[in-house]
């Protein structure tokens, strides 16, 4: 099987050579990675055997995607939102709308003007994909896009103090993102429309799941069912205790759950399997707070394998990844271990790495005279 027959195999519940893998790096992580395997840190996951080339179109790509080099650098995105290189992330400088009066934030258009210009990076994705499965992420689609452009105070206030305002900013927000799902889609061949809205604290929705079924889920309906009407699977991530919305995830649409934050209440990988196996696929799950960065190789391999094989025990369903971004503190030989309990060997991992250096070096030799 190539990356995309076994990603697709695995989520129509069929058997598979090995559990689809896609596995997300903090940028320290993913430089160790990179200077062990001798590769640029784009090209690890590729040395890694991971399944699945995705990147966003949506704002994401102002937050995660534009790299720069020295702590304090900025830039603004097409949203308005001034964004600042703080540590290894960007973070949010200013929020455009986050003190503006009810008129000014009815007045905020979102850029449709710009969307040939996010859609720059699908088009990179899609060229590198060699074979891979090709997931396009339109995130964050509701509350958090709202979150970033009117500042997190203001957005719950919002939802309390100003309803109508908070229903119509949301409306604004699902529009755009079912605007930039419907151009991707149909510019690209994709195998997965990915969706997004973190939703879930620790312990606890961040809001009512009544609130959520009122505010979010029409929205969130109407940008699932552009991906379905392409035919195309659709992945929603949320981190968090989001187990009560699980059911309403269901009913629009939703095939894949991400990231199964195994720690929080509720989000129990092998419990959710059991109540939502036949009607939804999981991604995630290999706990990054404890297991990851503390725990043992062999613990970390006797933990994986015990996921992989409780969360395909009908035949699929699962794609291995964590719970969130694999921090910085975590061994490289736990790592290895992840991979090794998914079939994955290091041998193979520096195989691969071999030929990707090679690749590299043909592409940069000069032409014979």
């Amino acid at each position: 099987m190539n990356s995309r027959e076994r990603v697709l195999a695995a989520l129509r519940r069929q058997p598979v050579d090995r559990v689809p893998i896609w596995m997300w790096y903090h940028p320290d992580t993913a430089h160790r990675l990179a200077s062990y395997l001798e590769l640029s840190p784009a090209l690890i996951g590729e040395a890694l055997g991971d399944d699945i080339v995705q990147t966003w179109v949506g704002n994401n790509q102002a937050m995660e995607g534009v790299v720069h080099e020295q702590d304090g650098e900025t830039h603004t995105d097409a949203w308005g939102i001034t964004w600042i290189k703080d540590g290894p992330f960007n973070q949010i400088l200013h929020s455009p709308l986050q003190d503006a009066d009810e008129a000014t934030v009815r007045a905020y258009r979102y850029p449709y003007k710009a969307i040939d210009e996010l859609m720059a990076p699908m088009a990179a994705a899609v060229a590198r994909s060699g074979g891979r499965f090709v997931g396009c992420d339109v995130s964050p689609c509701l509350f958090e896009m709202n979150l970033r452009i009117r500042g997190m105070e203001q957005t719950a206030l919002d939802l309390v103090a100003s309803p109508a305002l908070a229903a119509w900013m949301l409306a604004e927000a699902g529009a755009f993102s079912q605007e930039l799902a419907r151009v991707a889609c149909v510019r690209f061949s994709l195998d997965w429309l990915w969706t997004g809205d973190d939703v879930g604290g620790q312990q606890a929705l961040i809001m009512s799941p009544g609130t959520w079924r009122r505010m979010i889920r029409p929205h969130l309906q109407a940008i699932v069912a552009v991906g379905r009407a392409q035919g195309l699977p659709v992945a929603y991530h949320s981190c968090g205790a989001i187990r009560p919305i699980i059911p309403d995830l269901i009913e629009i649409g939703v095939n894949v759950l991400n990231p199964i934050q195994c720690n929080c209440p509720g989000m129990v990988p092998l419990e959710l399997k059991r109540e939502f196996g036949s009607q939804l696929a999981f991604m995630g799950g290999v706990d990054t707070q404890e297991l990851l960065p503390r725990g043992s190789a062999e613990q970390v391999f006797r933990a994986t394998r015990e996921l992989v094989e409780g969360m395909t025990a009908d035949g699929g369903g699962y794609i291995l990844a964590a719970s969130h971004a694999v921090p910085p503190e975590t061994p490289l030989e736990n790592i290895l271990a992840m991979y090794a309990a998914a079939g994955v060997t290091p041998a193979e991992i520096l195989d691969r790495a071999a030929d990707l250096r090679a690749r590299a070096g043909a592409a940069r030799a000069p032409a014979a005279p």
